[in-house]
């Protein structure tokens, strides 16, 4: 193969469409665009979404729902992942090395689901009552 040589597919490119030019062409006088009206004009083209004036679908339906910019920030964790962790210190960082929360959380909940039997030391995180009650009933705390 020489550089010379070299060509796109077969059907990769394919002529541009010239309208205007003659009956036979098959896109001659209208070029396609039909009798009159706004689309037929050169500019004649409205903003995505308008309807003529009506009252457009995205102003007519209601809003709804909210997002919550502080979502990154907030982190859920099980107690069963906390049985699976070697260490008995737990804080943030050592979620954070074990890949349980994301890079960016600060907040991290622990919630009642699932089981734990070791004792592990919480510090710097919250816990609900349920989680709280089953990490002292295995002999850990929360701090």
């Amino acid at each position: 193969m020489e550089l010379n040589s070299i060509q796109p597919a077969d059907g990769a490119k394919h002529y541009k469409r010239r309208v205007g030019r003659g009956i036979g062409s098959g896109l001659g006088k209208t070029s396609g665009r039909g009798h009159k009206g706004q689309k037929s004009r050169s500019g004649g083209f409205h903003k995505v979404g308008f309807e003529g004036g009506q009252m457009p679908l995205q102003r007519r339906l209601p809003k709804r729902g909210f997002k919550s910019l502080a979502t990154p920030y907030k982190a859920e964790v099980r107690l069963s992942d906390l049985e699976k962790l070697p260490v008995a210190e737990i804080d943030v960082l050592a979620l954070k090395q074990a890949g349980l929360v994301g890079e960016l959380a600060r907040v991290v909940r622990v919630i009642l689901s699932g089981t734990i039997s070791k004792k592990v030391t919480l510090t710097g995180l919250i816990a609900t009552a349920g989680a709280k009650a089953a990490i002292e009933a295995a002999g850990g705390s929360v701090a």
